[in-house]
């Protein structure tokens, strides 16, 4: 079973910037497409982007399309998202999982790893 930990959240104001990571340990993902996902208190969790086993697809949640990048460096057995532009819309705990297979996945049903999460904070 794969480990998977968040970093890089905290708080910023609207309209700044943070890199998550999401650093997996036990074994590869390389194989895994990945994913990020957030819940905001009170909602369901909801999907944000994800990406292939490669990196040579992506997916966006309209919401964060052309603000938020996902990317994978399978070296490091890690993956991340830039969050640019960032609104107060966008606090949530962010979720970082390994999909069930290699293609590009955006459903949670078929992640089936998931990380503790990180805060993310957006004051006005």
């Amino acid at each position: 079973q794969v480990q998977l930990v968040e970093s890089g959240g905290g708080l910023v104001q609207a309209g700044g910037s943070l890199r998550l990571s999401c650093a997996a340990s036990g074994r590869t993902i390389s194989r895994n497409g990945m994913g990020w996902f957030r819940q905001a208190p009170g909602k369901e969790r909801e999907f944000v982007a994800s990406i292939n086993w490669s990196g040579g697809s992506t997916s966006y949640a309209d919401s964060v399309k052309g603000r938020f990048t996902i990317s994978r460096d399978n070296a490091k057995n890690t993956m991340y998202l830039q969050m640019n532009s960032l609104s107060p819309e966008d606090t949530a705990v962010y979720y970082c999982a390994a999909a069930i297979t290699s293609a590009l996945m955006t459903s949670l049903w078929n992640f089936g790893s998931w990380g503790q999460g990180t805060q993310v904070t957006v004051s006005s």
